[in-house]
């Protein structure tokens, strides 16, 4: 396996300007020395302290142990700065020959991971996650004395922080596979056809389209039901359930629906402030909504008719690899099938653990809220997510003495100011040289996206192939899922990311595009599985493309067309 990702020259290039509205102030001065980039995929709109604070304590955590246990030799840091989330890789201190050392263990046991992708997550992964949502489904929240509780939230952050040691022993193998299965197709075949290899991963079902499929078969109950689609059809998404409760056909569909909540409604973005649809179903109705009025089709015929052209595909490529040497052969056909099991787990793994995981840890912080909210201490329980892990712990401990509203009120003001200002897209300083070109380097470029090359037409936005086709339709440009009742059947999405909460809109959408990710983000690959064009990692769609103006998505390659007569 070639290179791995290595440490980048961070010596003190020259320091990044900060915008007069943006202002930074280093709690630790060591920290203006890194090389700090925005993360906008997961992250686009500003976070709450609580939010950061999970991140910092439990996700990197679990991510850094995850990456010594592979002896790869960077750390992941993230700062909250401005209210905006920040993040910067640090390299671990060794010797060139230490690191030439650890970089051969990495390769070692990145490569055995990759050969046991699906075995490890159903042996021994998925039940190890079960097990701890299993705790945490079965504690008595609102039962437990305050000291039981912080002991509760104690045990949450520990196991919030191996579920997320889980998602990287998991998804940095996954992703190097179907990168490094990308790169040998090109390799072999030519790289003129950007999106052939990804062929032969699509038409693999995962909890993303499982979960779209049971919005989309609520909605053909509905459709069937005339008193539950005038509904639908004819009030705002937030009347719709108590206009249900008033017949007998409401009610039966509204018992559908919890159904399908307390089965899939964990989804949202990854902000613990973030209802989730099992909170506010206002979402999933809104996708309702939409699907009532769109033609009938068999989602799960469409995903096996994918599943035959793969295995057609690979039975061709195969074909092809005639007359090479076995090694090239065997190969192929470890990356492959890699590959294939990585392409199912880029999806199942934020079913189980960014959903289902997250949604219980906020569960906990909320039990805080409401019982500092009863005190006193706060306005409200939502006031929670304004404070820090340990303001939690100390506030509980006083409880009632601890008044925290003035606190939150102030970091409320701070949130909602820098809401209205654009944060620069780096921060700190810049570094000298470039990363290297490693196998794991060029995996996260596709994930994350590269700066796309420079359009060398007019009226055209430049960004990366995400899924193959040209269609022509009205841009909806759509900053959050608030609005995502805007976006109409046929019409383009455009966006800055999307996560597992958007998939429902793929199905209405004719084609994506996106400011952020490459040709491994989560726009693409769902967009590959819907069968529709996607041009990703554009930098400037959003601010670019003007909401009903029609356009042009090649997304084979990787262009958006902006001066489109009708």
């Amino acid at each position: 396996m070639s290179t791995l990702l290595e440490a980048q020259d961070v010596s003190p290039a020259s320091s990044i300007p900060t915008p007069a509205n943006f202002p930074v102030e280093w709690a630790d001065p060591d920290d203006a020395l890194l090389f700090w980039t925005r993360e906008r995929m997961h992250f686009p709109a500003p976070v709450t302290p609580l939010s950061e604070d999970a991140w910092a304590v439990c996700l990197y955590s679990g991510f850094n142990r995850a990456w010594a246990a592979y002896d790869l030799g960077l750390r992941q840091i993230g700062r909250r700065i401005n209210s905006y989330h920040y993040e910067a890789i640090v390299p671990v201190e060794a010797s060139p020959e230490e690191q030439a050392a650890q970089s051969a263990r990495s390769a070692e046991k990145l490569e055995a991971a990759m050969g046991r992708l699906g075995e490890a997550w159903a042996t021994e992964l998925l039940p190890e996650i079960k097990e701890h949502l299993h705790f945490w489904e079965s504690f008595d929240l609102a039962g437990a004395s305050t000291p039981a509780l912080i002991a509760h939230l104690g045990e949450t952050i520990a196991r919030t922080e191996r579920l997320w040691e889980i998602h990287e022993l998991c998804m940095t193998p996954a992703f190097l596979a179907i990168s490094m299965f990308d790169d040998l197709y090109r390799d072999l075949f030519g790289s003129e056809h950007t999106l052939e290899g990804y062929r032969l991963l699509q038409g693999f079902d995962n909890k993303t389209l499982e979960t779209d499929r049971a919005l989309w078969r609520l909605s053909r109950q509905a459709q069937n039901a005339p008193e539950v689609r005038q509904v639908l059809a004819e009030q705002p998404a937030g009347n719709v359930i108590p206009v249900l409760e008033q017949s007998a056909a409401g009610r039966a569909f509204f018992a559908s629906l919890q159904a399908f909540l307390h089965e899939y409604g964990q989804r949202t973005d990854l902000a613990l402030s973030s209802p989730r649809w099992i909170e506010d179903p206002t979402p999933a109705i809104t996708n309702l909504q939409d699907y009532i009025a769109q033609p009938d089709c068999d989602r799960q015929a469409e995903l096996a008719v994918l599943a035959e052209t793969r295995e057609q595909l690979v039975a061709q490529t195969r074909l092809r690899l005639y007359g090479y040497p076995q090694p090239v052969v065997s190969r192929f056909e470890f990356l492959l099938k890699a590959a294939q099991e990585a392409t199912v787990l880029s999806e199942d793994h934020g079913f189980w653990i960014d959903m289902r995981g997250l949604y219980r840890f906020r569960l906990v912080v909320l039990e805080f809220g409401r019982r500092f909210a009863e005190a006193g201490v706060l306005e409200g329980p939502d006031g929670i997510f304004y404070l820090t892990l340990e303001e939690v712990r100390q506030t509980a401990e006083a409880l009632p003495r601890l008044d925290r509203r003035l606190l939150v009120a102030g970091r409320r003001a701070e949130l909602a100011y820098f809401r209205t200002i654009e944060p620069p897209p780096a921060l700190g300083t810049l570094p000298e040289g470039t990363p290297p070109d490693g196998a794991l380097n060029r995996a996260i470029e596709k994930f994350f996206g590269s700066p796309p090359a420079p359009a060398t037409e007019p009226d055209v936005v430049a960004g990366h192939a995400g899924s193959p086709g040209v269609v022509r339709g009205t841009a909806r440009v759509i900053r959050s899922l608030t609005e995502a009742d805007r976006l109409q059947y046929g019409e383009v999405l455009v966006t800055e990311a999307t996560l597992p909460a958007w998939t429902p809109l793929f199905a209405t959408a004719a084609a994506v595009v996106t400011d952020i990710g490459g040709i491994l983000s989560h726009s693409a690959v769902i967009a590959r599985e819907y069968g529709i064009p996607a041009v990703v990692g554009t930098a400037i769609a959003t601010a670019t493309i003007r909401d009903g103006q029609l356009i042009e998505v090649d997304g084979t390659r990787g262009i958006v067309r902006l001066a489109v007569a009708d």
